[in-house]
């Protein structure tokens, strides 16, 4: 018995023995290095770019009247919302009233004067057509009378030689025809004269023809006033809020002295810069999301409405805006906005943290943690974001815990221990 138990506390001094044997071997090995790592996870990562903008109105117009004057009324005030063709303002219209009365008795004068003209035209016309009728019918008469005086004439002169007739006789014969003669000519003169007479009636056509002229005149006249008169009235263009009222009643306007400003502010343009490096990311229909420090960092979604096709002045920037409805009106003209814009997208892609990703002569590496040790992997690099790292790798899979901080005596083997219980990528 006693033997037996000299044999047992030998087999324990021993096994002791053998366990510092070993301690001390490990202590002469060089000491674990502590590391940060991360899983590596399967997820979406995308790209952005984060662009300047600025909200303004969808229309935005300064407004005067058109007819110079004195103001004599401006129906709006700053802050005020108005609805497409709500009058503004008005300027003194009393002296373009003025002559639109008197254009309008002229109007009636010239008028007037244009019926009187008409109606003298077919009577003028049925007497000249009776004139020349009659004449006709009497020449014809008469140069039948000429005819049978004619006649009854040589006939007399004839018998006169045979004395068979008295000079008297012939003496009347011929004095007969002498009349016929002169009548005919008489007539012939007379027809002449009504047919000349016939000539009034398109003089009167062209005095009637300028009297309808001299109305259609004065009838233009009119209108024009009416318009002038319209044009002192400044009607808002479409539905908005007055954002500046610029000028007082009293004051004088035209054209060329702006009266209100008006801007359409339910729907707005949120306009955006984008370089010219970036412009293959924007175009119209791209979804955007934008936020305003001037509202709480509150964010907005819509989409690019459109891209200008030539860069603004002076830069290489190109104006892409959002066409955003705004009710409520919180996004005011002027204010400045963070616009963000997804450049690329890669879906189930396997993500690390990008501080696990180093550039070696050899291409990219991460080193992976296997059985205590570090491990370094050739990766293909894809989409990057500020905190992460697309890989492809057939070694790194959802769950691989990859070393996100490299201590200067990391290599390939190096026995490691993880400091941070290894968390995973985000």
């Amino acid at each position: 018995m006693q033997y037996r138990y000299l044999a047992v506390a030998a087999a324990i001094l021993a096994a002791g023995l053998a366990g510092c044997g070993s301690r001390g071997q490990t202590q002469h090995g060089p000491p674990p290095l502590n590391v940060d790592t991360a899983m590596a996870v399967r997820r979406d990562i995308a790209t952005y770019l984060n662009l300047d903008g600025q909200v303004a109105p969808l229309q935005d117009a300064t407004l005067s009247v058109q007819q110079p004057g004195p103001l004599v009324g401006i129906y709006v005030n700053e802050g005020d919302r108005v609805s497409a063709g709500q009058l503004l303002a008005k300027v003194d219209d009393s002296n373009l009233r003025a002559q639109l009365a008197q254009q309008i008795a002229m109007i009636s004068q010239a008028s007037a004067r244009a019926q009187g003209s008409a109606l003298s035209i077919p009577l003028t016309q049925q007497q000249g057509a009776g004139g020349v009728a009659t004449a006709r019918t009497t020449l014809a008469s008469d140069r039948a009378a000429l005819a049978n005086a004619q006649l009854t004439y040589n006939q007399n002169t004839q018998l006169f030689r045979q004395a068979n007739v008295s000079q008297a006789a012939l003496e009347q014969a011929r004095a007969s025809n002498v009349a016929a003669q002169q009548k005919v000519q008489s007539d012939q003169q007379q027809l002449l004269t009504a047919q000349s007479n016939t000539g009034q009636t398109q003089v009167q056509a062209a005095t009637a023809a300028s009297d309808r002229a001299a109305t259609a005149s004065a009838q233009a006249q009119a209108h024009a006033l009416e318009i002038q008169i319209g044009q002192t009235s400044l009607y808002a263009p479409f539905g908005g809020v007055v954002t500046q009222r610029l000028l007082d009643p009293g004051a004088m306007a035209g054209p060329q002295t702006p009266v209100v400003r008006l801007s359409q502010v339910d729907v707005v343009y949120v306009n955006v810069n984008v370089p010219d490096e970036d412009l293959a990311y924007v175009h119209a229909g791209t979804p955007v999301t934008f936020n305003s420090s001037s509202l709480g960092g509150r964010s907005f979604r819509g989409t690019i409405s459109d891209v200008n096709a030539v860069p603004t002045q002076g830069t290489l920037s190109y104006r892409a805006r959002i066409r955003e409805p705004n009710p409520g009106a919180l996004l005011r003209g002027g204010m400045l906005v963070s616009v963000t814009i997804q450049k690329e997208r890669h879906p189930n892609a396997i993500v690390v943290p990008r501080s696990a990703v180093a550039q070696t002569e050899r291409g990219n590496s991460v080193f992976i943690v296997q059985q205590s040790k570090a491990k370094e992997v050739p990766v293909i690099v894809g989409l990057q974001t500020d905190a992460l790292s697309e890989v492809r790798s057939p070694q790194i899979a959802p769950g691989t815990r990859v070393i996100t901080t490299r201590p200067d005596a990391l290599q390939n083997g190096s026995v490691v221990a993880v400091s941070n219980g290894g968390r995973v990528a985000h």
